[in-house]
């Protein structure tokens, strides 16, 4: 199974690294890794490798499934460090049961009944947000909770607490949004300049 998903990632790896700068989307990439297990070694490409694969989360033109990578040169990454004794530990603390909409591991999912739960360990802080493979910060997650949770949380700020927060923040942190809001939105941008 691992030499497996090592084949489809290596897959995806090449794919990418070929159409540096072109647009994939879900289907494409789904067909080239030739798993459903795909958008994992997506992830695992970003996050354990370090490409910089953008998502409309990244930038406005982009739509939801599709995909970008802009440069060969990975960032730095994070290892995967969580051993099977505490995913073993995780998965039985939390019943087998997603934590995000309660599916059960091997039954039928209840937003896509003709696909099985499988369960997967999340961080509930992420680690790129400084979370830890600590326990208590590691959940039970299905695929389908799993592919739309990363990098976010369960309540996402209202405007009044966004601005709060980026006021509160020092100057250096606060052109660093403004650089990422630049790049995100390029053409909305355009429309706020002189």
């Amino acid at each position: 199974m691992a030499k497996r998903q090592e084949g489809s990632r290596a897959k995806l790896r090449l794919h990418f690294l070929e159409n540096i700068g072109r647009v994939m989307d879900s289907d494409e990439l789904r067909e080239v890794a030739g798993t459903s297990e795909w958008a994992r070694r997506v992830r695992e490409l970003r996050d354990e490798e370090g490409y910089q694969i953008l998502t409309h989360h990244d930038r406005s033109n982009l739509k939801p499934g599709e995909y970008l990578l802009e440069t060969d040169k990975p960032q730095p990454a994070f290892e995967r460090s969580i051993s099977k004794e505490t995913r073993a530990f995780v998965l039985d603390r939390n019943g087998f049961t997603c934590q995000m909409c309660g599916a059960v591991a091997g039954e039928p999912h209840p937003y896509d009944p003709t696909k099985k739960t499988r369960l997967h360990i999340g961080h509930i802080i992420d680690k790129t947000m400084g979370g830890t493979d600590d326990p208590s910060n590691l959940r039970a997650i299905c695929s389908v909770c799993n592919e739309g949770a990363s990098n976010i949380t369960l309540t996402r700020p209202d405007l009044k607490k966004l601005f709060t927060e980026v006021r509160r923040a020092t100057n250096g942190d606060q052109l660093e949004v403004l650089k990422w809001l630049i790049t995100k939105f390029p053409q909305q941008t355009k429309e706020f300049l002189p």
